[in-house]
């Protein structure tokens, strides 16, 4: 399947879900499509890090895996969001180590915050742009009109051009993907759903 570039355009306080950010990519070359993707602020604020080349006082979770990788040679050469399903965004890593390539599946939003930091592209597929992708108008085309931009693919978003995730049943989840949305939750500081998920699981360990 063919593969589209993408590139950050830029990264603002979500208008449309509390305490969340919208980061915002766009096709490297082509048309002018944008795709708008809603993080954490945690993830918000390691891509952000990298992107304006501070130095936090000690290594975020980011650094310090690719601190990992690099101490054994192992290289991250692209990151591919891959699907869309329900408004959940999918993505994976691309490793090499002594020319082995490793798939990897991650959040799309841990996978953007290691692209910077190893400064390897990012692709998708065209069903994805085509899907989920916003075209703006012509008058968003200069660096000085990125906040406008922002905010105009802010107003798509509510306007729901954007599907909402559909309400989640835990009990028609695996173990492991129960297990694996634990983890997001206690990582977003989602609590709420991270009882509900560990309340789902104590129930099956019961059984």
């Amino acid at each position: 399947m063919e593969k589209i570039e993408l590139e950050i355009i830029g990264l603002s306080y979500s208008q449309t879900q509390t305490g969340a950010y919208a980061l915002v990519l766009g096709e490297k070359t082509g048309a002018k499509r944008r795709l708008p993707i809603i993080i954490g602020g945690f993830e918000a604020q390691a891509i952000a890090i990298e992107l304006e080349s501070m130095t936090p006082s000690r290594p975020l979770t980011h650094d310090l895996f690719k601190s990992f990788a690099v101490q054994y040679e192992i290289n991250i050469t692209e990151v591919i969001v891959y699907n869309l399903v329900e408004g959940i965004f999918y993505a994976k890593l691309i490793s090499e180590k002594e020319g082995e390539r490793v798939e990897i599946d991650t959040r799309t939003s841990d996978a953007i915050a290691l692209a910077v930091r190893f400064k390897c592209p990012i692709y998708t597929h065209e069903f994805i742009l085509a899907s989920a992708g916003i075209i703006l108008e012509e008058g968003h085309k200069d660096e000085d009109d990125l906040g406008k931009e922002i905010e105009a693919i802010e107003d798509e978003l509510s306007d729901e051009n954007i599907e909402e995730p559909k309400s989640l049943s835990y009990s028609d989840l695996t173990q492991e993907e129960l297990n694996n949305r634990l983890q997001d939750a206690i990582e977003n500081e989602n609590y709420e759903e991270a009882s509900k998920i560990k309340e789902e699981l104590d129930k099956r360990n019961a059984n």
